[in-house]
């Protein structure tokens, strides 16, 4: 989110209000792969490892949103057959230092899918190809309050956003988490409200019970499909927000594999 007390203005051939919703502006960007190498790697918690990528690809990197996404392009594992077709996932950019030219992208160890075997593995001096991203949605600077609701998948979305809310803007984040030792602080200069939940039930009632601020703010939702589902429904069915002033988005799905949707409905 922009800094500005202003709403912020994107110029170029790629920006476009969302013809949908006042309260978004899209941002198109130019794809290219970019070849990367590990440069740190570390495990802020049990479940999750922080690697950071760097290289001189990064020269033109853009990323405006917390809500944008890379594609990575997992390393195949030792035994792939040459001509496998490539195995991508897709991951939020959680920090980037253009003057260093640096990528970092928190990866959730759950499961044993391939990027977070890749993951768990990963060295300083590995080599990985990232794509991305194809575009932003950049929110209006001056809205009145935000909420952020997500599970584990969601939370390097959520802490990039608190990371860069200006001073004492007003927000709401609730996060289900059923892991104490994952329910970790989420640093920000913003006016924060944290609120945990053990799973989808206790946040759809954490929901039903949160007081809804005055002024037209903004709910951003994403974690598996089933439950951002339900978290769209009681928004906008039942705490009545306005269905433009909601994104819910299915970063996976229960029994799926490389599910990422926007929930519409």
């Amino acid at each position: 989110m922009n800094s500005s007390s202003a709403p912020l203005a994107v110029s170029g051939p790629g920006a476009a209000r969302d013809a949908g919703s006042p309260f978004v502006q899209r941002v198109r960007h130019e794809l290219k792969r970019r070849v990367l190498t590990v440069r740190r790697v570390h495990s802020p918690s049990p479940a999750v490892r922080s690697i950071t990528l760097g290289g001189s690809d990064l020269d033109d990197f853009v990323s405006l949103s917390f809500d944008d996404h890379v594609k990575l392009f997992v390393p195949p594992a030792a035994g792939t057959p040459v001509d496998a077709p490539p195995v991508m996932r897709d991951y939020t950019p959680r920090h980037f230092d253009a003057a260093a030219r640096e990528l970092t992208i928190d990866f959730v160890l759950h499961g044993h899918g391939p990027a977070a075997t890749w993951a768990a593995q990963a060295a300083p001096g590995q080599t990985v190809v990232v794509g991305g991203p194809r575009g932003s949605m950049v929110l209006a600077a001056a809205l009145p309050w935000l909420w952020l609701v997500g599970d584990a998948s969601a939370r390097p979305a959520i802490a990039r956003c608190l990371a860069e809310l200006p001073a004492g803007a007003a927000v709401t984040v609730l996060l289900i988490e059923p892991e104490a030792a994952e329910r970790r602080p989420l640093p920000t200069a913003a006016a924060l409200q944290l609120h945990w939940a053990a799973d989808t039930a206790a946040a759809l009632a954490a929901l039903r019970s949160l007081p809804v601020p005055a002024g037209a703010g903004y709910a951003w939702c994403a974690g598996e499909a089933a439950a951002m589902a339900a978290v769209r429904q009681v928004l906008v069915a039942e705490r009545g927000l306005d269905p433009r002033a909601v994104r819910a988005a299915a970063y996976w799905k229960q029994g799926a594999v490389a599910h990422h949707e926007t929930l519409e409905a």
